[in-house]
């Protein structure tokens, strides 16, 4: 396919409500959405960056930059057959993964359709359902955060991730327990706390978890390795793993015993499946992490999490549960089983509703060969 057009988007989508966790409080979501056109096929992706930086050190701004001066002159007017010819002509910019995977995951959409099949199919995906759960930002306190929780139950989530900070942590744990005793639980702490802090965690080690995610630096791989040997619960590191090689020096150092893939914190579709068929070849169970995507970026999370070995719910939740109105059609929702329908149509499967786009879009520049 010879890539004639690229275009960017900002885009800017208010939450449903604010969502609050160990790095602040989010009540709109900044992304990037990008297009690529090309014999008369149109692929979309997503660009999970932020307006500042607080996951991660892209924002908004780095991202446009790297997409506009480095990624898109690299691929505009080529003609590519496969994604990874796409990803070595990049391959020479270091770093940037969140913008890589923006772009990486419109040709994904872009090559699945020219081939008339499912992203999904594309990507290696064995699954037509995913099973899917809902992350819950920190409340003003336990008896909150139960009621949060019992309306998300109610909707149909089978498992429950809830967000905990230093002071907001154990007690919140305790209070779901207590009322919901089989609940599929877990928690996120978003690298705040420290090795010294271990004894947080010990708190909760008897409470049924299935995992505790990134209780300590978003770098660093090697003092999880100590806070692991100190718990029976399961760490899954997040933030840490940027790459194969981060993942393969977290197996060893046994720092986790389950890894989140998030296809923009780790460069695109490309690199999660070597993450996902690493993992998969030593036994370590892998799950699909969430950045509050549009429906486009859902899409892709949906067919990517439809491979082997993503074996945990991940957080896919349905699209009314952060917008009002998603930007594609149909919208993502969750059956009774807390599980997610895999689209079925070429490429991400849904249609993107334009004048929906245009109304969240706060500035776009195209790019033509």
């Amino acid at each position: 396919m010879r890539i004639e057009r690229i275009e960017i988007r900002y885009t800017k989508m208010e939450l449903v409500t604010s969502f609050e966790t160990s790095m602040g409080v989010e009540t709109h979501e900044h992304h990037i959405h990008v297009r690529v056109d090309g014999e008369g096929v149109t692929g979309w992706g997503e660009c999970v960056v932020e307006d500042i930086p607080l996951y991660s050190s892209e924002t908004v701004d780095t991202a446009w930059h790297v997409l506009r001066d480095c990624l898109v002159p690299a691929v505009l007017g080529r003609t590519i057959g496969r994604v990874d010819e796409a990803v070595a002509l990049w391959a020479r910019f270091r770093g940037h993964r969140m913008a890589k995977a923006g772009l990486e995951s419109a040709l994904w959409d872009a090559l699945a359709k020219a081939k008339g099949v499912s992203l999904s199919k594309f990507l290696g995906g064995i699954r037509d359902r995913v099973p899917v759960g809902v992350s819950v930002g920190l409340q003003a306190s336990p008896e909150a955060l139960v009621k949060k929780v019992a309306g998300h139950l109610a909707e149909g989530y089978h498992r429950i991730k809830i967000k905990i900070a230093p002071g907001r942590d154990v007690a919140l744990v305790k209070a779901l327990r207590k009322e919901f005793p089989v609940l599929l639980l877990q928690v996120d702490a978003n690298s705040a706390y420290e090795l010294g802090d271990a004894a947080v965690f010990k708190a909760m080690d008897d409470d049924n978890l299935l995992l505790i995610e990134q209780p300590l630096s978003y770098e660093d791989i090697y003092d999880h390795s100590k806070l692991q040997k100190e718990l029976k619960t399961p760490i899954c590191l997040d933030e840490s793993i940027h790459s194969l090689a981060d993942a393969r020096a977290a197996v060893e150092l046994q720092s986790c015993r389950v890894i989140n893939i998030k296809p923009g914190r780790v460069g695109g579709f490309s690199e999660s499946k070597k993450i996902h068929d690493f993992c998969a070849s030593v036994g370590v169970p892998v799950w699909h992490g969430g950045m509050l995507e549009s429906g486009i970026g859902r899409a892709g999370n949906v067919a990517l999490a439809s491979l082997s070995n993503f074996t945990l719910p991940g957080d896919i939740s349905a699209s009314r549960r952060y917008y009002k109105q998603d930007i594609v059609e149909p919208e993502f929702v969750i059956d009774r089983d807390s599980m997610m329908a895999v689209p079925t149509g070429p490429g991400i499967g849904v249609e993107v509703q334009m004048d929906r786009l245009e109304r969240v879009t706060v500035r776009k520049q195209e790019f033509r060969a």
